[in-house]
């Protein structure tokens, strides 16, 4: 499989999703016949995770079962590191400098902002979950080692390894002041030595949800509406696959909005 931004996006989709990943951990044990994979996670949709994982090039069915292509082998052996583990406080923590700011491609769901990349040096590593309540919208994933920020329809994520992806940025000096912003509200703690003390859980309604769906209303998710579709989501009786329009490009921002707005419920 190519490493092209299609190709990219499909395995990215393909990974976001627990049970899918819970597969790929199966199939790198050993090869698993349909009735296997059902009896670890469930029937419910897993004719569709299986598609996802088979259209992404991660796996393939063979003799009666689903097994890892090379493609999936090397994708898994690569995410085999784990993410750096998290630490209590900010002892040892160096302060940030920038090192890198550059554009990317425009973002899909709006051709005036772009994508943009940046670097902190050194990297953060586990202290990045301490920091976590320094940023109002924030959220430390555990899964990908990174704190992910939410600003209006920005979505700025800081990786352990010291990388920084930012969507939705008008411009370069934009981006410049965000990552300085960024920089600055970090070091103030570290120089500080203080912990931030833990914030309450971010609340999620409904509506927030419903802002970020297609607004279709095309009943592909087996709900009347997208507003009904949020209603089930933020009470944990639907998925979000099962919104399989968020899939078509045009959607990549609203579904990355979407996953960090489920990491807080």
């Amino acid at each position: 499989m190519g490493g092209g931004p299609a190709e990219v996006k499909l395995v990215s989709n393909a990974m976001a999703n627990a049970t899918r990943r819970k597969i790929m951990a199966m199939l790198v044990e050993k090869d698993r016949t349909h009735e296997e994979i059902e009896k670890a996670v469930g029937g419910s949709m897993l004719d569709y995770h299986l598609q996802m994982l088979q259209q992404a090039g991660l796996a393939e069915a063979k003799d009666g079962a689903l097994i890892l292509t090379e493609f999936g082998k090397n994708f898994m052996e690569s995410k085999a590191e784990k993410p750096a583990e998290a630490k209590k406080d900010l002892a040892g923590t160096k302060p940030l400098e920038i090192t890198e700011i550059k554009q990317l491609l425009p973002c899909i769901a709006d051709s005036s902002k772009f994508r943009v990349i940046a670097r902190f040096s050194p990297p953060l590593g586990g202290a990045l979950k301490v920091l976590e309540p320094l940023f109002p919208r924030a959220r430390y994933s555990e899964r990908i080692g990174a704190l992910i920020i939410q600003r209006g329809n920005m979505l700025i994520t800081i990786y352990s390894t010291g990388n920084v992806t930012m969507t939705m940025i008008g411009s370069e000096a934009e981006a410049k002041q965000i990552t300085e912003g960024l920089r600055n509200t970090i070091n103030e703690a570290i120089t500080k030595g203080v912990t931030p003390v833990p914030r309450e859980k971010v609340k999620v309604d409904h509506m927030e949800i419903y802002d970020y769906l297609p607004k279709t209303n095309c009943q592909v998710c087996g709900e009347q509406s997208c507003y009904t579709f949020a209603i089930r989501l933020v009470a944990s009786e639907t998925s979000l696959e099962k919104c399989t329009p968020l899939t078509e490009e045009k959607y990549a921002t609203n579904l990355e909005h979407l996953r960090t707005l489920l990491e807080y419920l």
